[in-house]
């Protein structure tokens, strides 16, 4: 009992010192978001707002900030109609290739993302498609089909059919079954992959860097600005993205929460 104890106790210290490791940067950068010095090292040199300022003043960040939101919001989406009509069309239909098909889908997921990009470079070139913010949304939204699609998939395998089948015998159509049965059971994963392929999509680099244009996104024009070093300005854009961040998975939870209950 006293040795179950013990690793019991080894066992919450190791994930404790883990969970130590992944978010004290995170804490770190916060902490010297607020440092009065360009100098990101201990010991702080006093509190200011200068350096959140100084990032609502420049252009280029904010230029880099709003395409990065536009690029997550479109890829999003086209992931999300695209991912879940996929799901349903697996999930209850027979064709042949279906394996391979499903297959495809989950395959950018496993791809490193550098090759992913250069392979989107190269097929966008033989179609046309020029290097540009559009050409960033279509390779996001194609990398990330397989969150939605393995997501919901997930979901409608723990579907009641019976529910299904009731639905039909009592005269409803396909349209009807699907809004008020099958829509409420995967809501919740269809908004979980939703704001998974966001962050994802704003955080992206490798696909974005071969993909993207004269216009940037905030991943990619922190990248060419830390040959420079790491700026305070940098700091302040990482706190805001952290905390935006945390309010969406709490309003999140939220929602969701209140939907069970209801």
């Amino acid at each position: 009992m006293n040795a179950l104890r013990w690793w019991q106790k080894g066992m919450v210290g190791v994930s404790l010192a883990v969970l130590a490791f992944l978010y004290l940067p995170i804490v770190i950068l916060v902490v010297f978001s607020f440092n009065d010095s360009k100098v990101t090292s201990f010991p702080l040199a006093g509190f200011t707002l200068h350096w959140y300022e100084a990032f609502l003043s420049n252009e280029q960040m904010l230029r880099a900030l709003s395409n990065s939101l536009v690029v997550a919001s479109f890829a999003t989406a086209l992931s999300v109609v695209i991912g879940v009509a996929a799901a349903l069309a697996l999930d209850r239909y027979e064709f042949p290739g279906k394996r391979l098909f499903q297959n495809a889908i989950l395959l950018p997921l496993s791809l490193p993302g550098i090759v992913t990009g250069i392979a989107m470079l190269n097929f966008y070139k033989q179609i046309g498609i020029p290097q540009s913010l559009t050409a960033v949304v279509i390779g996001h939204a194609t990398a990330l089909l397989g969150v939605v699609v393995s997501q919901v998939m997930a979901r409608l395998a723990k579907l009641n059919r019976r529910q299904l089948e009731a639905s039909a015998d009592l005269g409803a159509t396909s349209v009807e079954t699907f809004r008020r049965v099958t829509l409420p059971a995967i809501r919740s994963s269809i908004f979980g992959s939703a704001l998974l392929c966001f962050t994802l999509s704003f955080d992206e680099i490798p696909v974005t860097y071969f993909l993207t244009g004269r216009e940037v996104t905030l991943p990619i024009y922190i990248y060419s600005t830390l040959r420079r070093g790491i700026t305070p300005e940098i700091n302040a854009v990482g706190t805001v993205i952290v905390a935006v961040s945390f309010v969406l998975i709490i309003l999140s939870v939220t929602l969701l929460r209140d939907r069970r209950e209801s």
